[in-house]
């Protein structure tokens, strides 16, 4: 994600701070971000769930098609891909003006309470699946 994000009238700065984060007592791995505009004064918190089952192999499996490697290159591979998808969910939920209500936001899996994102999501990673393919090979030599 950029570090600016644009809002239909907000422009947003956006920090990873930490990440990723396992769950406990659930299969995901999660990344806090500090949103932070102009008008505020302290930033925001939001910490976005990347669902394992529904989301990350979704898009490692049956779109991206990558498996194998070493179990460093599969620990990259994870992070690089929880990473993409959560920057991706993050920036859906600015789109929709979430972080306007609220000084934190948990954002879970898009297969849960956010299921109506699913499809943007899955068509996102479609979209990007030749670019980050090729991100993959430079990145972790897979």
């Amino acid at each position: 994600m950029a570090d600016k994000t644009e809002q239909t009238t907000h422009k947003y700065d956006v920090t990873v701070r930490n990440g990723p984060f396992r769950e406990p007592d659930a299969p995901a791995l999660s990344y806090d971000y500090y949103i932070n505009r102009k008008g505020w004064l302290i930033p925001r918190a939001m910490r976005v769930w990347v669902d394992i089952k529904g989301e990350l192999e979704l898009f490692q499996h049956q779109i991206l098609g990558v498996s194998g490697g070493s179990p460093g290159q599969q620990l990259k591979l994870t992070q690089f891909l929880t990473r993409k998808i959560a920057d991706q969910k993050a920036q859906f939920i600015l789109e929709e003006g979430r972080m306007e209500k609220s000084s934190e936001v948990l954002v879970k899996g898009f297969t849960e309470t956010d299921a109506h994102l699913f499809p943007r999501l899955e068509a996102w990673m479609r979209a990007v699946k030749d670019q980050v393919r090729a991100e993959i090979r430079t990145q972790i030599g897979l």
